[in-house]
């Protein structure tokens, strides 16, 4: 019978807190180019809509074409994605920030100051530099997907329909994943009614079919990035449970709680066939870390009974947060 003899909590340096912090940051600030890049370079040249607010901004930006030639010259007339992205994040952080409270806003705003950077300064490319428009959509999703994963990783966000979801869950006993799903079927869905691109209008086709073609590029855009989110969250977020059975545990805790800078759990046991009392370590790590606990536990005992565990997540203090769905 194991029960909990002691628990070891290591609390990070002021300093360590404040490295991790700005490295967040700046994993917010250039992890969004990529997305941008596809952006202006796969999905406005082929005239995609996907989900969210880009999605949104993107139909605005085809649907204005021409329309405001003295404003936008460089946009065809068009009113620019950036443009649209900053004006409909500053209404909805506006909302989030009187209505979720001020601090879920911060990161927030500083991956929509971002995002309307990368979008400004990036140029759109009068042709997109995946040719055909399936790998477009494959494509361009995927590296979008990888862009906002790692964003999301550093606890960041794009604005967009997640401050939407944030904002109606507060009021709303409803999945986030649900409203976001539901959102981006309804900004695909309009893409059916939007004016053809001239490269589309080219294949000669019956409209309602190209249509309809379109509407699945934006589907298989969306699919694409979603696919890659959920990769890079699994890779990312993947942990391992480490039951330790060793005499000298004192030595191999403290290694672990100094060295990985992770919390070390010691439980009482007894060894039923020798009845002889037993110590057993326990620890979660993250799956990189692992490797370094293989390493202080081999120095410093090499004879040590060792279990591991992949963990699909682990919340709490030094790992995810705990979040309501």
């Amino acid at each position: 019978m194991l029960r909990f003899h002691r628990f070891v909590n290591p609390h990070n340096a002021p300093s360590q807190s404040r490295v991790r912090t700005v490295f967040e940051y700046l994993v917010i600030i250039f992890g969004i180019f990529p997305m941008a890049l596809m952006v202006n370079w796969v999905l406005l040249p082929h005239a995609f809509v996907g989900g969210g607010l880009t999605g949104i901004c993107s139909a605005i930006y085809y649907v204005t074409g021409g329309l405001f030639p003295s404003l936008f010259p460089e946009y065809g007339g068009a009113v620019p994605v950036w443009l649209t992205t900053f004006v409909f994040n500053a209404i909805l952080l506006l909302i989030a920030g009187l209505t979720v409270g001020w601090r879920f806003c911060i990161r927030t705003m500083v991956g929509v100051a971002a995002i309307t950077f990368w979008y400004r300064v990036i140029p759109i490319l009068p042709e997109p530099i995946i040719e055909d428009p399936w790998l477009g959509a494959i494509i361009g999703g995927f590296v979008f997907g990888l862009s906002l994963g790692a964003v999301l990783a550093a606890n960041g966000s794009s604005g967009g329909t997640d401050i939407v979801a944030m904002i109606v869950n507060h009021y709303r006993n409803i999945s986030l994943g649900n409203i976001m799903l539901a959102c981006d079927i309804v900004i695909i869905a309009s893409a059916f009614f939007l004016p053809l691109p001239e490269s589309m209008k080219a294949e000669g086709a019956n409209p309602t079919y190209l249509q309809i073609k379109r509407v699945l590029y934006g589907v298989a855009m969306t699919i694409s990035y979603t696919v890659a989110v959920d990769w890079l969250m699994a890779r990312l977020h993947r942990s391992v449970h480490f039951l330790i059975y060793s005499s000298k545990y004192e030595e191999i805790a403290t290694a672990i709680n100094t060295t990985v800078n992770r919390g070390v759990t010691v439980l009482d046991g007894t060894g039923w066939y020798s009845k002889k009392p037993v110590k057993v370590i326990s620890v979660l790590v993250r799956k990189p870390e692992s490797s370094l606990v293989f390493s202080l536990i081999h120095e410093i005992d090499p004879d040590a009974l060792v279990s591991i565990a992949d963990v699909g997540g682990v919340f709490g203090s030094g790992f995810d947060k705990i979040k309501v769905k």
